[in-house]
């Protein structure tokens, strides 16, 4: 493209830019022309709704929108008009300018004129590329689900962290001791987990399946070991199992560890109360069951709701259900771990987020071997491992259950009223591309080793003074005063609370969490499965892409697979092609500038994950027999 709105969309794009593109659809802010220049705009838009521009502007960032202002500006200087957040209002009364009506006609063509250049600029582009290309838009709500994300309950979820933290010290190693007070320690919180799965398994008569994976860890070696004797370790899941024959041995979990610990790994009488790290994780869990179980929905694949404990001491407990998972013959295709997702809330913080939860994931399969790691280098696959794929799920279905809202400013008697809105953003997940934060680790990881796609849920901004620190307070030290010469006295000293207290925990931000998690289960278990055996012909020198795939095991006959795209800077895929039946289809579209991706919808919009091609110099594939 060779307009400007096509030199901003293929420009890097700030982080705060790419924050606000994966967050919800975005959207020209709008500029408020006079009503001739509305008109001709509006022409030069007509014939497309405003769905469809709402999701092709998703192309448009904050630069073209600060360009949209300028020009705006610059153009109609001469009528003194000025523009102010996005609209352009009169100037006062003493600068306004009489005009007769000669000036009147002549700066109407003027301005019928610009408007028409203006909407131009905005839908050539527009009309060329992105509708073209069939710019992805978000799912349709499924009114199920999002009644079942209204029920989640901030209350609840402050109820379930007040109690994981009455446990005292939820150290793995306390499992081992002999002399904690009744209800206290690691496997007190153990029992209280299990009887809560019941409990909620009974409310939805007997529908989930509540199991303890208990086992002895052995004594680890060297210098580091975080294990020094035969531990026991209890994880505690329950699954709701799928409805669907055909797709019931599919499975979609969501994760939190209940362990805690203190400033010392290996102490185990501390207050260590983990509120944040991970009692949040474990409420994510608990809720997104209640939810779930409570719906009314029939799920043809199953959903496993787990909590783990040994994730301070190595990640151990997730290792041993990772590695059961395998034994067993799990189809695990999604593996969802909150891990500090309380949304830390300390007086004065200004790096914290709260409309924000970062989603990391690993680019490069952990599994992959030495000519997977060739193949991978080749065609340039770092960003799409099954893993990677998982995460922008997630922004998908974000898209669809979280959007923006609008504060109008207050009505203040005796003045004039405001017209500024203050646009709200949308709760929002932010893709991280590595697996976790440098010097941390999670559960997820035990999952990626197995070869399962996992993604880690974490807040916006991390305190570390609430994490795997005593429960104390620092005294406080007096700051020097500064050499202004209007500051004389010191700064005053604050105290420094450390510890991870509930008190520091935002039930809403964590319910919010509880809301991405639950829908994206629900719409990945609805979903039919991931098509399989995706690959793309390389077998000659063209400029188009062929693409062929299997259907999953028990595809339902109404379900149908749609082809993904997106280009190979981009974050997130943003173009899609329905595929009507079949299971190959061609594009006139280069394979070597884009990346592809195929994924399985359903009637009712309902999408898997997207499963990334790999290259193959066959040039015709045989039809498989369920498509013949």
């Amino acid at each position: 493209m060779g307009c400007p709105i096509g030199h901003f969309a293929h420009r890097t794009p700030s982080t705060f830019a790419q924050r606000s593109l994966t967050a919800h659809p975005p959207w020209i802010v709008s500029v408020a022309f006079p009503r001739y220049v509305k008109r001709s705009i509006s022409h030069s838009f007509a014939g497309y709704s405003c769905n469809s521009l709402a999701s092709t502007c998703r192309i448009v960032d904050n630069t073209w929108m600060q360009f949209l202002r300028r020009t705006a500006h610059n153009l109609f200087r001469r009528n003194r008009l000025v523009p102010s957040l996005g609209r352009v209002q009169p100037a006062t009364t003493q600068h306004r300018v009489s005009l007769d009506p000669a000036h009147r006609r002549s700066l109407r063509r003027r301005t019928c004129a610009i408007g028409c250049i203006l909407g131009a600029l905005i839908t050539g582009p527009l009309c060329s590329s992105a509708f073209a290309q069939q710019a992805i838009v978000p799912a349709p709500p499924d009114p199920a689900i999002a009644a079942a994300l209204a029920q989640v309950s901030p209350d609840r979820i402050h109820a379930d962290i007040a109690t994981l933290v009455t446990f005292n010290n939820r150290s793995t190693l306390s499992s081992n001791d002999t002399d904690l007070p009744p209800g206290t320690g690691v496997l007190a919180a153990a029992d209280w987990i299990f009887a809560e799965f019941t409990r909620i398994s009974t409310a939805c008569h007997n529908c989930l399946d509540v199991k303890r994976d208990d086992f002895i860890e052995p004594p680890g070696s060297g210098p580091t070991s975080r294990i020094l004797k035969p531990t026991r370790i209890v994880n505690v899941y329950a699954v709701l199992h799928g409805t669907d024959p055909a797709q019931a041995a599919r499975r979609v979990l969501v994760t939190g560890h209940y362990d805690s610990r203190s400033t010392d790994v290996m102490d185990t009488h501390a207050a260590a109360p983990g509120a944040n790290d991970d009692a949040s994780g474990v409420a994510v869990s608990l809720e997104c069951a209640r939810v779930l179980t409570s719906s009314g929905i029939k799920f043809p694949a199953s959903i496993v709701f787990v909590a783990v404990a040994g994730e301070e001491q190595g990640l151990n407990g997730s290792r041993h259900l990772a590695r059961l998972a395998k034994a067993e013959g799990w189809q695990l295709e999604a593996v969802l771990n909150n891990d500090i997702v309380g949304g830390d809330t300390t007086p004065g913080d200004a790096l914290q987020d709260k409309s924000a939860v970062r989603v990391f994931s690993e680019g490069v399969p952990a599994t992959a071997t030495l000519d997977e790691l060739h193949q991978i280098q080749t065609v340039g696959a770092e960003n799409d491992s099954p893993s990677r794929e998982l995460a922008r799920a997630v922004v998908d279905v974000s898209t669809t259950y979280f959007h923006p809202t609008e504060q109008h400013a207050p009505v203040t008697p005796g003045r004039s009223h405001s017209m500024l809105v203050r646009l709200v953003p949308a709760f929002h997940p932010v893709l991280i591309f590595r697996r976790d934060r440098f010097l941390r680790g999670g559960d997820h990881t035990s999952f990626n080793l197995e070869g399962f796609p996992a993604v880690r849920f974490t807040e916006w901004s991390e305190n570390f003074n609430h994490q795997h620190q005593n429960v104390r307070v620092a005294p406080a030290t007096p700051i020097e005063a500064t050499e202004r010469p209007d500051f004389h006295d010191p700064v005053p000293a604050v105290p420094t609370q450390y510890g991870d207290l509930i008190q520091f925990v935002d039930p809403a931000y964590v319910a919010n969490v509880a809301r991405l998690n639950a829908a994206t289960l629900a719409v990945l278990a609805l979903a039919p499965g991931p098509p399989r055996n995706v690959r793309v012909s390389t077998a000659n020198l063209d400029n188009n892409t062929q693409l062929f795939w299997d259907p999953p095991a028990g595809f339902p006959a109404n379900a149908s697979c749609e082809i993904v795209w997106r280009d190979t800077s981009a974050a997130t895929w943003t173009n899609s092609q329905a595929v009507a039946g079949g299971t190959s289809i061609t594009l006139s579209i280069s394979k070597d500038n884009i990346i592809f991706g195929v994924r399985s919808v359903d009637p009712a919009g309902h999408r898997s994950v997207a499963v990334y091609p790999t290259a193959t110099r066959a040039a015709t594939f045989p039809m498989p027999p369920a498509a013949k």
